[in-house]
C-alpha cells in the first residue's frame, strides 16, 4: 500500500511517513507503494505492531474475527459424533455396491421409493449408532477436497476385490488416506468368486504396509461380498469400533459450521448445496455463508428425500435458499445475522475476482525440482516430494531405489505415490495438494492431464533414460541443472482402423483430435499413455494424396519408418523440442 493508505492505520498522515523515510535515506512519494521492509521500519518508530499477511488472508482473518469460534473447544459442551465414512478403491471393484447394500439395507420396507434424489452423502443407523458414508465420485473429488483445506473424513474404507487383487487405484487409495492421516479399513470384496484368493490380497496388502489383524498386524480386514450381502453387518460393526477408538467428538451447540460436498444448480430450486455439519446445529432460517455464496437456509433436506429442520454434527443435508452456486470443499457457517453473511460472501467474491485477474499463481509450500538448490543453499533441508510413474513394475521399482541412493542430509525425497501407467488427472491433482513434481520413466501424461498440469502449475518431467532422470535430480541437488528442452506436442490423432498395403506394410488411418500431424516431425506412439515406440512419420496421405500436414477434425493415413504393430485406439503424439532459457 502507498503511505497515503498505510499512515491513517497508524494515527499518522503521509507526510509523517515520507519525512520520515526520507530522513533514513529513502525517497518515496505520497501515492508511491512502499515496501515491506519500510513499513515494517515506521512500524517501528512509532511503536506499532505489523503482521506482513498474504493478500486476502488478511481479509480473511477480518472476515473470520466475524464468527465467534471460542464454544469450539469447549471440554464440557463436547459429545460423540458418528464417523464420517469414505469408500475408495479400484473402479470394478464393487465400491458401488458396498455402497447401495449399506444403503438398501437401512432403509425401512415400503420406503425405498422415498429416496427421491441422491444427495452424495448418506447417513445409516446400526444398533442405535450413525455412520456417516460420503459417496465421492473417485479419488479426484477426495483430494480436491483435501488441496482446499477440507478434512471431511475419519475414515477410509477401501475396497479390494477378492478376485482381482490390489490394483494402481487401489494403492492410489491408500496413498491418499495415508496424506489425509485417517485410518483405513480394508473390505475385502466379491469372496464368492470361483476365482476369489483372499491370502493373496492379504499379502498384497502387507506389501503396502497395511498388515492384517489375522497376521499379527493393526489392519482391521473384513472378507466380505456385497452382491450377495455377505460381511456387510460386519463391516458396520467394525466402523463404530473404529469410530470408538478414534474418540470422535463435537460441540453439538451453538452455530453450525461444515464444509460443502457437493453443489449444482436446480432448475427449479435454485442453488442447491450438500453440506456436511462439522459442529454446533444447522436450522431452517439460519443466516449462512459458504465461500462466496450467502443466503437464508430456506429449506433442509436430509438423504431420504425428508424435509427437516435441524441437523447436527456428522448430518448430511442438502440446502437450498443460496445467492449462488459454492464450491466442493468450500467451508459453511451459520452467521450471527443476515448482514454480516452478506458482507463476508461480497468480500470473498470481491477477493476471487481480484486474483482471477492478476492471473492468481496460488501460493504454495514446498519445493521445486528447480528451486530445490536456492533452498538447499539457505541452509533449509528441502524436501523434494514426488510422484512416480513408470511403464512397468521392473522400472518403477529401479528407478525408486536409484533416486533413494541420491538422499542426503539436506535433502529430503518423498514417494507420495508411485505406480504403473500413463499419467493421470487423478497424479495432478495429488501432486497440486502436495506440491510435488511428477517424474515419468517411459510414460506420458494425455492432453487432460497436461492442461490440468498447466492450470495447477504442477511440473511434469519425463524420461525414457535412468541415468538421465538421476543426472537431473543430482544437478537439481547441486544448482548445475542443464539446459531443459520443453517438449512442444504439435498434434495428436487416435488410430481408428489399420489398413496393410502390399510393399509397404501397415497404414494406420487416424483422426486428428488435436493440432497438427506433420510430415517428417517427431512421433511417440501410445497405448493407455506408455510410449510403446518412437520415431518419424514417414508418409502422411489424405484420401490417395500425399499431403504435407493434416489439421484438426481430419482423418489421414500415417505410415511409420520401421513399426508395424498397431491397433485400433493407439495414440499418435508429434512434437518438438525447444530449449528454455533457464531464469
Amino acid at each position: 500500500m502507498s503511505a497515503q493508505e498505510f499512515a491513517p492505520k497508524l494515527n499518522r498522515t503521509a507526510a509523517d511517513v515520507v519525512r520520515f523515510l526520507l530522513n533514513n535515506g529513502e525517497m518515496v512519494t505520497a501515492t508511491m507503494s512502499l515496501s515491506d521492509d519500510q513499513m515494517e521500519l515506521f512500524a517501528l518508530e512509532v511503536g506499532a505492531e505489523l503482521l506482513l499477511v498474504d493478500p486476502g488472508q488478511q481479509q480473511e482473518l477480518e472476515l473470520q474475527a466475524l464468527f465467534d469460534d471460542s464454544d469450539d473447544d469447549d471440554e464440557e459442551a463436547q459429545q460423540v459424533r458418528p464417523p464420517v465414512i469414505t469408500v475408495m478403491g479400484h473402479v470394478d471393484h464393487g465400491k458401488t455396491t458396498v455402497l447401495d447394500r449399506i444403503r438398501s439395507a437401512n432403509v425401512v420396507e415400503g420406503e425405498a421409493g422415498g429416496i427421491t434424489q441422491h444427495i452424495g452423502a448418506y447417513q445409516v443407523d446400526r444398533d442405535g449408532h450413525k455412520i456417516t458414508f460420503i459417496d465421492t465420485p473417485g479419488h479426484a473429488a477426495f483430494t480436491q477436497m483435501r488441496a482446499r483445506g477440507a478434512d471431511a473424513t475419519d475414515i477410509v474404507v477401501l475396497v479390494v476385490a477378492a478376485d482381482d487383487g490390489v490394483m494402481p487405484q487401489t494403492i492410489e487409495a491408500i496413498n491418499h488416506a495415508r496424506a489425509a492421516e485417517v485410518p483405513i479399513v480394508v473390505a475385502v470384496n466379491k469372496i464368492d468368486k470361483e476365482n476369489a484368493d483372499t491370502q493373496r490380497v492379504l499379502a498384497e496388502l502387507a506389501e503396502r504396509e497395511l498388515v492384517p489383524e489375522s497376521w499379527g498386524g493393526d489392519t482391521i480386514v473384513v472378507e466380505m461380498s456385497a452382491l450377495e450381502g455377505l460381511g456387510i453387518d460386519d463391516l458396520l460393526d467394525q466402523l463404530i469400533v473404529v469410530a470408538e477408538l478414534e474418540e470422535l467428538t463435537a460441540n453439538p451447540t451453538g452455530r453450525a459450521k461444515g464444509i460443502v460436498l457437493e453443489a449444482n444448480l436446480d432448475t427449479g430450486r435454485g442453488p442447491v448445496a450438500t453440506v456436511l455439519v462439522d459442529k454446533g446445529e444447522l436450522n431452517v432460517g439460519d443466516p449462512i455463508v459458504a465461500g462466496a455464496a450467502w443466503g437464508r437456509v430456506r429449506a433442509m433436506i436430509d438423504d431420504q428425500g425428508n424435509q427437516i429442520k435441524t441437523a447436527g454434527p456428522s448430518t448430511p443435508v442438502q440446502v437450498l435458499g443460496l445467492s449462488s452456486v459454492p464450491q466442493a470443499g468450500d467451508e459453511f457457517r451459520a452467521a450471527p445475522d443476515e448482514k454480516i453473511a452478506r458482507t463476508v460472501a461480497e468480500a470473498r467474491e470481491h477477493h476471487q475476482k481480484v486474483m482471477s485477474q492478476r492471473g492468481d499463481a496460488r501460493v504454495k509450500s514446498g519445493v521445486k525440482l528447480e528451486d530445490i538448490f536456492s533452498q538447499i543453499q539457505s541452509g533449509e533441508t528441502a524436501t523434494l516430494n514426488l510422484v512416480l510413474k513408470a511403464d512397468v513394475h521392473g522400472s518403477l521399482e529401479a528407478v525408486t531405489e536409484s533416486l533413494r541412493k541420491l538422499e542426503r542430509d539436506e535433502v529430503d525425497l518423498t514417494f507420495v505415490h508411485r505406480a504403473v501407467g500413463g499419467i493421470t488427472e487423478n497424479d495432478i491433482s495429488l501432486a497440486a495438494t502436495t506440491n510435488s513434481t511428477i517424474i515419468g520413466f517411459n510414460v506420458r501424461p494425455d492432453g487432460k492431464a497436461r492442461r490440468l498440469a498447466e492450470a495447477e502449475n504442477v511440473e511434469i518431467r519425463t524420461y525414457e533414460i535412468i541415468y538421465k532422470l538421476l543426472e537431473d535430480i543430482e544437478h537439481a541437488m547441486v544448482g548445475m541443472l542443464a539446459p531443459e528442452y520443453e517438449e512442444i506436442v504439435t498434434g495428436e490423432a487416435e488410430v481408428r482402423e489399420i489398413f496393410r498395403v502390399p510393399r509397404i506394410g501397415a497404414i494406420a488411418g487416424c483422426y486428428v483430435r488435436s493440432g497438427v500431424i506433420t510430415r517428417g516431425s517427431k512421433v511417440r506412439f501410445l497405448r493407455d499413455g506408455t510410449i510403446i515406440w518412437k520415431g518419424a512419420i514417414a508418409s502422411l496421405k489424405r484420401f490417395k494424396e500425399d499431403a504435407r500436414e493434416v489439421r484438426e477434425g481430419f482423418e489421414c493415413g500415417v505410415g511409420l519408418s520401421d513399426f508395424q504393430d498397431l491397433k485400433p485406439g493407439d495414440l499418435i503424439e508429434t512434437y518438438d523440442e525447444r530449449e528454455i532459457a533457464r531464469t
